[in-house]
């Protein structure tokens, strides 16, 4: 992966502009200049992809406001670093939107990142199939993030419901306790599979239990066709990431409304 630029076009075309609904009850829809996702509340709603520049960008933003206000959800606009115009950013802002932490699009080949790695004694991983191995990630990513988890739960209940037997989550268990969770987002017919949301409860960090999980849904990702893996990398793991091979292509920050 020498060149970026032609990666991030894939990622654009593919995860972006051809975006598919991530969930049961979600829709995806083109609105001019805008790609966007519509779903229940405790789906994630939110503009994925826009074309727009100084003449169009305010326009395009009353008319997501108006749409998310009658739906009656919040919302979020995901603003990439090498999306248009320059100052979009700016005018979120200015249309009452708040900007959270930016984030790094980091790649990596999923077949550089499925080998095996050590984990402690006594910790196995449990692939998510169940209500039970929800509940437990919902308990892990409460534990290491202090917040509220819950609808991220009723959207892992949804996967499962919709399309039994897939994967959306890895758990790390230290003795038959949940320390670690991960997700994974297969897109299908595309070349790249997502790794969401990897946390570990405080007292398990730093004994490989991140890199552990990275490498099985890589592992899962390559058997089901995907060639590449990205991460929305925050700052405290991104050099985590990049010292295992992969490669920033671009940033990305929420904008969040309501």
């Amino acid at each position: 992966m020498n060149n970026a630029s032609p990666l991030l076009d894939m990622y654009d075309r593919q995860l972006r502009r051809a975006a598919r609904p991530d969930g049961p009850g979600c829709r995806v829809e083109r609105a001019g200049a805008v790609v966007r996702q519509t779903g229940p509340a405790h789906a994630w709603n939110g503009v994925l992809w826009s074309g727009l520049d100084e003449h169009t960008a305010d326009a395009a933003i009353a008319a997501q406001l108006a749409h998310y206000r009658a739906e009656g959800v919040p919302f979020e606009w995901k603003l990439y670093g090498h999306d248009g115009p320059a100052d979009l950013g700016a005018r979120l802002v200015a249309a009452g939107f708040t900007a959270e932490e930016p984030e790094t699009l980091l790649v990596a080949e999923a077949g550089a990142q499925g080998g095996p790695v050590p984990l402690p004694d006594g910790v196995e991983l449990r692939e998510v199939t169940d209500a039970e191995g929800v509940r437990q990630v919902v308990e892990v990513h409460e534990r290491a993030f202090g917040t509220d988890s819950s609808a991220l739960g009723r959207r892992l209940l949804d996967r499962l419901a919709a399309d039994p037997g897939t994967v959306p989550a890895v758990l790390a268990l230290a003795d038959g306790v949940p320390v670690s969770a991960a997700r994974l987002e297969l897109y299908p017919d595309t070349d790249f599979a997502g790794l969401w949301g990897g946390g570990t409860v405080h007292e398990w960090r730093g004994r490989g239990l991140y890199r552990a999980l990275v490498a099985h849904r890589a592992r899962v990702a390559a058997a089901h066709g995907h060639r590449y893996v990205q991460v929305d990398a925050a700052p405290t793991s991104r050099p985590i990431l990049q010292r295992l091979g992969f490669v920033p292509l671009t940033t990305t920050t929420p904008y969040v409304h309501g």
